[in-house]
């Protein structure tokens, strides 16, 4: 049980990244963006065979992600300047990178078993500063189960993760990113103060997947190999932890939305890791489980807020009754 949520949290850090990309398409800029399905794998595609092509694991990680980037930067010109529908954009740029991808692999799936990845690295580095003796021991003292061998990992991608979204924090709040938050929220007031709303969307757009790229790079490292098909349904997954997060934790600040969305991250994990231990679901319910549980975060907020609303006219009705 432990070792499974141990894994949840540490593939829901690195699915934080995605869903911090997800959040600035969606929420930010306000665009529909399906393109992640394909620029998730872009990363990881180009990371692994980078890896592969003797690059070093860092720089093969930046690749991906700045691959990501660039898909996203195409996504937003045909919106921009070809006028295309923002959903039809990303759906057009998802599909060419399917075929994209695979020419990237060469093959459906690049395995990096024998390659020296991020994880593989930063384990070992771990193991020799014998950390991880003194660690085990004083859980073994307690009488409690040894931390896995990529627990390293896991504190490692909580500081990654954090310095990501204190990046953002920044970014939004710089003039870029105040002009970039009032694109997505009207378009015609800042087009009057003579901002190129184009270059900001284009610009908001290749962030967003550089972000999902460099989720994807990480985890085809994580894992041990790149998959044409590993994208499939992620902006499914990065919505639900958005969603989960800002319905748990609220958004009145920047700075609260982004944490919200990467509890939301750890948070899916860890329920879809839990959902899969009972007896009556399969593997193959994940999507099931993730369409629920968007589901439930869409509704519980407005039923209770119908809740309150109706407690709230019930009591100015008594008072009003009282009064008489």
């Amino acid at each position: 049980m432990f070792l499974s949520l141990f894994g949840a949290v540490e593939s829901g850090l690195i699915y934080a990244i995605m869903a911090l990309g997800v959040y600035l398409s969606f929420r930010i800029i306000d665009f529909p963006d399906l393109t992640v399905d394909g620029s998730f794998v872009t990363g990881g595609a180009v990371a692994a065979v980078s890896i592969i092509n003797g690059v070093p694991p860092i720089l093969a990680t930046v690749y991906g992600a700045f691959a990501g980037f660039i898909a996203g930067t195409i996504t937003g010109v045909l919106h921009t300047k070809g006028k295309i529908n923002p959903l039809l954009s990303g759906i057009l740029m998802m599909t060419a990178l399917y075929s994209i991808n695979l020419r990237i692999m060469a093959n459906p799936q690049v395995p990096l078993l024998n390659e020296t990845t991020l994880k593989t690295a930063l384990t070992a580095l771990w193991e020799k500063t014998g950390i991880d003796r003194v660690m085990n021991g004083m859980l073994e003292a307690f009488g409690l189960d040894r931390f896995p061998n990529t627990w390293a990992i896991v504190f490692i991608m909580i500081f990654v993760v954090l310095i990501i979204k204190l990046i953002i924090d920044y970014f939004l709040k710089t003039e870029v990113g105040l002009a970039l938050r009032a694109t997505g929220d009207n378009k015609r007031m800042i087009r009057s103060f003579s901002a190129n709303t184009d270059n900001l969307i284009i610009v908001g757009i290749g962030l967003s997947n550089g972000l999902v790229a460099l989720s994807g790079a990480l985890i085809a490292q994580h894992q041990g190999f790149a998959d044409v098909g590993m994208g499939i349904g992620m902006i499914v997954i990065g919505l639900a932890s958005v969603i989960i997060g800002e319905a748990l934790f609220g958004t009145k600040t920047i700075a609260r939305a982004t944490l919200a969305v990467i509890l939301g991250a750890i948070i899916y994990r860890i329920v879809v890791t839990l959902a899969l231990r009972t007896k009556f679901l399969e593997t193959g319910d994940m999507k099931l489980i993730t369409a629920v549980l968007v589901i439930i975060a869409l509704v519980t907020p407005k039923i209770i807020q119908a809740q309150r609303e109706k407690q709230r006219r019930m009591k100015k009705r008594a008072a009003l009754e009282a009064g008489e």
